[in-house]
């Protein structure tokens, strides 16, 4: 669908002036009545972690959806967050992930390889998007119509959407990782800095997966 030269490219405050968030679906639902037909909203999983990856993932939920299930993903179960992932499937949601390793994070910070994250996830939708909603402070490198939200995982159920794909997929590699390390407790910590996970990487220093420029690493190393 075409989009009308009235809407401005990029800029919040002049896209929803006169906008109020009623509920979750509220972005999407103005910017489609503004003629954007695919909106996709994109988050990121693992910029804390001392270990692992970062994970992305975008998603366009269908407009006659029920988004109001779908919640930033830190304040769900992780078994909640599983069954939900099965739901996007179930309803015929657009969805893609993007991986982008722990050698990555530390050759161009993890500020950046999230950013690289998201951008590869949203160019890897079976739909391009005609909009896009970034949970955070910065917009993607991406030459695409797009708004950064600030909280956007519990103000967007398309972000919201795309934080549970990411935390289930990052949680399911440090699952695996863990096989490999289980010094670690990856599959409890994640690769977060836990006071275990740190007494661990003083006992036994570091693995290949930790993040050789974070502190708390790279003082071991």
């Amino acid at each position: 669908m075409k989009k009308p030269k009235a809407v401005i490219k990029g800029t919040p405050q002049a896209l929803f002036s006169s906008f109020v968030e009623s509920d979750t679906f509220s972005f999407e639902r103005a910017l489609q009545q503004q003629g954007y037909e695919h909106v996709a909203g994109t988050d990121e999983a693992g910029r804390g972690p001392l270990a692992g990856p970062v994970v992305a993932a975008s998603v366009i939920l269908p407009v006659d959806c029920d988004y109001s299930i779908f919640e930033d993903s830190k304040k769900l179960s992780a078994s909640k967050r599983e069954l939900l992932v099965l739901e996007l499937e179930r309803i015929g949601a657009k969805v893609a992930f993007s991986i982008v390793s722990e050698g990555v994070i530390d050759e161009i910070n993890i500020l950046q390889a999230s950013l690289l994250a998201m951008k590869e996830s949203l160019v890897s939708l079976p739909v391009f998007p005609d909009y896009i909603l970034v949970d955070g402070k910065f917009q993607v490198p991406l030459a695409t119509d797009q708004t950064a939200l600030v909280k956007g995982d519990s103000r967007s159920s398309s972000i919201s959407a795309a934080s549970i794909v990411a935390k289930v997929t990052r949680d399911k590699l440090m699952c695996k990782y863990h096989e490999e390390y289980p010094q670690y407790g990856f599959d409890k910590n994640k690769g977060y800095p836990t006071l275990a996970h740190r007494n661990a990487i003083k006992k036994f220093g570091t693995c290949p997966i930790h993040r050789k420029t974070f502190a708390g690493v790279r003082d071991y190393l």
